[in-house]
């Protein structure tokens, strides 16, 4: 990929901006110059372990400057999702936003909503979630990465388990989050751009990439976080692969 006139920058997080041992060399400098360019900037993540006001406070601890109305995450828009459609969901998340859910009773659930939920993601709870979604109910899901990394290694994410679901009750799927193109769709509608006006960064060839470029915005992949050798094989010839987010600004024309 070539330089081009993009007027906005989309950030995964985890890998991209930080990783278990802290933040990723050039980060806080690339997200400064992105400003001094004065892109418009929005921090998208799938992460639903933490809520959002920790998210803030863990990018602001590591001296990254993200504002809360440039945070997009998936559970947030899970939430808005349920809200708007006044939805009761059997609810199978990670403690840490549990409470933002923790107002809906499983006794009528008209819906599953799944995330990052690691050792609730127990057979007895996802039996339970398949028994709704058997008798109709749709699946909502928080994003639908495969798999992320950590300290010990890669670990199965929550589009594992939906996709079991899926195929097991025949329900119809909802994914809030990458790749979703609606989620995508509303992060640009928050910026006022055109796809073709931003660039997504990240290190998921298929929800941070792929995803993106399907919702008609560029992609760039690092080469950090899970990447693995090979996923470059997979990128459409107008994507970017670059080392690290700390070589992002060089595809930006000034």
């Amino acid at each position: 990929m070539s330089r081009a006139a993009y007027r906005g920058i989309f950030f995964d997080l985890s890998g991209v901006i930080y990783n278990d041992r802290g933040l990723i060399d050039g980060a806080v400098k690339a997200i400064r110059q992105a400003r001094a360019a004065n892109q418009t900037l929005r921090f998208v993540t799938n992460t639903a372990t933490k809520n959002a006001t920790e998210i803030l406070a863990n990018l602001h601890g590591m001296g990254v400057d993200a504002r809360p109305e440039e945070l997009f995450t998936a559970p947030d828009a899970a939430r808005s999702y349920i809200k708007q459609r006044e939805l009761h969901p059997l609810v199978l998340v990670h403690q840490a936003i549990s409470a933002d859910f923790q107002a809906y009773d499983a006794a009528d659930a008209d819906c599953v909503l799944l995330g990052d939920a690691r050792d609730d993601l127990s057979y007895a709870n996802l039996n339970n979630a398949f028994r709704v979604c058997k008798a109709g109910a749709p699946l909502i899901s928080i994003g639908m990465n495969k798999y992320f990394q950590t300290s010990e290694g890669l670990q199965l994410d929550a589009g594992a388990f939906a996709h079991a679901l899926v195929w097991a009750s025949g329900c119809d799927l909802v994914v809030m989050g990458k790749p979703s193109v609606d989620f995508f769709a509303e992060v640009l509608r928050s910026t006022g751009l055109e796809p073709g006006e931003c660039l997504m960064v990240g290190d998921d060839i298929e929800s941070d990439v792929l995803g993106a470029i399907e919702a008609g915005i560029a992609g760039c992949l690092v080469q950090t976080g899970k990447y693995r050798n090979g996923d470059e094989t997979r990128l459409p010839a107008d994507a970017a692969l670059v080392g690290s987010i700390a070589d992002v600004m060089a595809l930006i024309s000034p």
